[in-house]
């Protein structure tokens, strides 16, 4: 089974070899690792073509942001699979795509997998959040509950049939498409109890308090888009969740 890993970076000079070093670290063989660049000015043009071995595919030009340059990846992808890891962050160990395949292939009747990851410093590396999953039902969506976008894995034919990211929801596209897949649509997806990536702090959403709430705005459009009853109340509590991961 053909994984196809998709990387966005621009200006990710400062972690983006640690990420190829996992990504090369990985038992599993079979996999398409496709990196979009958004046209950077610093080294990380330079490291990507240092790496070029481990890179099936790879593209530098100006984008509309994270989300318009994940399609693009999902776009070129040719794997049965798809899942993302972010420039800045890495795998948490070795096998991590080796059991991501395993369990596909033992369940071919599912739509994703999705499982354990850990907020880490950036340059000390020890664990500040843990955020472990589980086996979700249909009624946590309606409480705020989202598996982590980093370690979730889903078949390629979704986004054909049911839509890639949108652009207008700002860092919530991924919440919408979660939403729109698990909720909407109801797919079937497996909590894979397992740690799989460790991402390092400081993210777009978070980065200040004007974008704590235009966050906080986007996960609510998302929410009534997919006509998620109470949407003010689901988001509260989505934010809420976040404490327990302390």
């Amino acid at each position: 089974m053909k994984i196809s890993l998709i990387t966005v970076v621009y200006n990710g000079e400062n972690y983006l070899q640690e990420c190829f070093n996992s990504v090369r670290a990985q038992t599993y063989a079979d996999i398409e690792y496709i990196v979009i660049d958004g046209g950077s000015t610093d080294r990380t043009l330079e490291i990507i073509q240092e790496n070029r071995s481990t890179i099936d595919y790879f593209v530098s030009e100006k984008d509309k942001g994270l989300y318009d340059a994940l399609n693009k990846g999902i776009r070129k992808a040719t794997g049965e699979v798809v899942g993302i890891l972010n420039a800045d962050d890495l795998f948490a160990g070795a096998d991590v795509l080796a059991a991501v395949a395993k369990t596909f292939i033992n369940r071919p009747e599912i739509d994703g997998l999705y499982g354990d990851l850990n907020y880490i410093h950036p340059t000390a590396h020890h664990i500040i959040r843990t955020w472990k999953s589980k086996q979700h039902v249909y009624a946590d969506l309606k409480k705020g509950w989202m598996p982590a976008h980093p370690t979730l894995y889903l078949k390629r034919s979704l986004f054909k049939k049911k839509g890639d990211y949108f652009l207008d929801l700002g860092t919530a596209a991924d919440y919408e498409l979660v939403l729109r897949y698990f909720y909407t649509h109801k797919i079937e997806a497996v909590y894979m109890p397992v740690l799989m990536v460790n991402m390092r702090t400081g993210g777009i959403s978070n980065s200040s308090f004007r974008s704590r709430i235009a966050a906080f705005v986007d996960d609510y459009k998302a929410l009534k888009r997919n006509s998620v009853s109470y949407p003010l109340f689901v988001v509260m509590r989505k934010k809420l969740s976040k404490l327990s991961q302390f």
